[in-house]
């Protein structure tokens, strides 16, 4: 989401600062009249009569005009003016997270929580939703369909009344007479052949002529498929830029498995393929897929048009970072708000609490289940489901990327995975020796060894080996659960096996709790490590032979003097 903050005054200026967006300080008029187009949302650090002035003659549409927040200047309260559902009311969350403000929600669905058709996660809603939605804030149920079969929302199958005078059909047909509210699936696939010279704009035209003939929503086309050799042509490129829908290519190979209703000698000659736009289409559509649209051509472009047999599904495994929502990454924010499902140890679920909507079913895990939890997200993903498996830091770091691939990984008793159709993303994330390190200046500058003390899945002997090695090698360690209340002793053993091998007064850093509220810092020579004040949530990082302080900060050189 394109956001600009604005601000006039000293305070606001500062606060502004610490958005994670541009900040524009003075003329807020002129900003609002040049940029109110161009980008999603604003952020006013200004009073709320003044912004409703500034705004009043800009507003025309509430489904084009952007969303509006007011922040005041201390921080205290993000006050949704506009575009509530159009990113205002998850923007005012966001804040709440970044400067702790109070969100300031008006909308009758968020306070009186109940979902809003216009929010579902994986449907474009048309029609008349405000109407439907004072039913169901009425009390009232909406009568739900769904010709093509496609699942609905388990957030609105709850609300199925077929007495009721409002109906819901999820369709990926333009419209559907007598509905009251539409709701777009992304259950189509659009397959795209194109000569070399094809431009993006008669791409484009090829792409919408062939939904409009057909009477097919464009909102439902989730994804682009094509060969290869053109999956970056500007103009495959572009229609799935201006699709909003992700694009897959396959091998002139793969496409030429795939039987199709008008295969073209022609095209085989030129690419290795009978077919480029029906084939694609139909491998794109996925298991149970099957071709909506024939083949439709232009003078350089191809197109031809499947629908899915189910949803397309998928897991990312999400590293949110050590805790801040300023540390996690736009590309972690981006998989936990556009899943269905949100799996987690609930106080990872707490971590990501201000992008959780009402529509998104949420299921955490206790530690220790991580097994069942990689298992579980998984089994949703593979059903067709969008799933976020969240975990802190980084998901590949002592967290859920390793257990959920092997799973994946793993063949059953006919020898093929039950999950390897599933398509699993890895979102990296901030790590708590990144952030720890961060706050003690500069202590991992050169080669470095991380070392989790947990016991748990790992023989002591085996992590003191590794530790002799690592101090040995004169690496910079960093202990990972150095301490908690049942093992207690194994923080000072290392202790006694790297002062075997390093200068008593080598610097040490300890940070408990990095990124998050309670932070705390401090550094001591090795020689006088507290023992007893590490904590499981501390993350020790122990010098190297070349590691001093500066500044009261930790440094290790990397040598660019030399």
């Amino acid at each position: 989401m394109r956001v600009v903050t604005l601000s006039v005054s000293e305070p606001g200026r500062v606060l502004g600062t610490r958005l994670p967006f541009p900040l524009v300080h003075g003329d807020p008029a002129r900003t609002l009249r040049t940029r109110w187009h161009q980008v999603d949302a604003f952020v006013a650090v200004l009073a709320v009569g003044a912004t409703v002035r500034l705004i009043a003659p800009l507003l025309a549409d509430k489904a084009t005009d952007p969303a509006v927040v007011c922040l005041d200047d201390a921080g205290r309260h993000a006050v949704v003016l506009c575009g509530a559902h159009r990113g205002g009311n998850e923007l005012a969350r966001e804040l709440a997270g970044l400067v702790g403000a109070e969100p300031v929600l008006t909308t009758a669905t968020d306070a009186l929580g109940i979902v809003a058709l216009d929010q579902l996660p994986g449907v474009v809603a048309r029609g008349d939703v405000a109407g439907a939605t004072s039913l169901v804030l009425a009390g009232a149920g909406l009568a739900v369909s769904s010709p093509s079969g496609w699942p609905v929302p388990p957030a609105l199958a709850a609300l199925d009344d077929p007495t009721s005078p409002a109906s819901v059909v999820v369709t990926d047909a333009v419209s559907s007479p007598g509905a009251t509210v539409v709701l777009h699936p992304p259950s189509l696939v659009v397959g795209i052949g194109t000569s070399r010279d094809a431009t993006p704009a008669e791409a484009r035209a090829a792409v919408q002529g062939a939904l409009r003939r057909s009477g097919l929503a464009q909102p439902s086309v989730g994804r682009v498929s094509t060969i290869d050799r053109r999956a970056t042509h500007d103009a495959v490129v572009g229609v799935a830029a201006t699709l909003g829908a992700g694009l897959t290519a396959y091998g002139a190979d793969q496409l030429d498995a795939v039987a199709v209703p008008n295969p073209s000698d022609t095209v085989r000659r030129a690419v290795g393929t009978a077919s480029v736009a029906e084939a694609a289409a139909i491998l794109g559509a996925g298991p149970g897929g099957r071709l909506a649209v024939e083949k439709q051509s232009s003078a350089r472009v191809t197109v031809a048009i499947a629908r899915r047999g189910r949803p397309e599904g998928g897991l990312a495994v999400v590293g949110l970072g050590p805790g801040r929502p300023e540390h996690r990454t736009p590309a972690a924010t981006r998989a936990v708000r556009h899943a269905e499902v949100v799996v987690g140890y609930q106080g990872y679920l707490d971590q990501c609490h201000d992008l959780l909507e009402r529509a998104q079913e949420v299921r955490a895990f206790p530690l220790g289940a991580e097994m069942e939890r990689a298992r579980y997200a998984l089994e949703e993903a593979e059903a067709g489901r969008r799933v976020a498996l969240v975990c802190s830091g980084d998901a590949g770091v002592y967290a859920m990327a390793s257990p959920v691939l092997e799973l994946a990984g793993t063949p059953g008793a006919d020898g093929r995975s039950p999950f390897a159709g599933v398509e699993v993303e890895l979102v990296p994330g901030v790590t708590a020796s990144l952030a720890a390190a961060a706050v003690l200046g500069a202590p991992l500058g050169h080669d470095h060894a991380v070392i989790s003390l947990s016991d748990l899945h790992t023989p002591w002997e085996r992590i003191a080996e590794r530790v002799t090695a690592a101090a040995a090698s004169d690496f910079v360690i960093v202990l990972y659960n150095p301490r908690s209340a049942r093992r207690t002793w194994q923080i000072e053993t290392v202790k006694q096996i790297v002062l075997e091998h390093r200068d008593p007064a080598t610097p040490v850093g300890l940070v408990t709790d990095a990124g998050r509220a309670g932070q705390r810092s401090r550094i001591v020579a090795l020689a006088d490590l507290p023992c007893d004040q590490v904590t499981m949530t501390t993350c020790v990082i122990v010098g190297s032979s070349t590691t001093r302080t500066a500044g009261g900060r930790m440094v290790t050189p990397r040598g660019y003097d030399r």
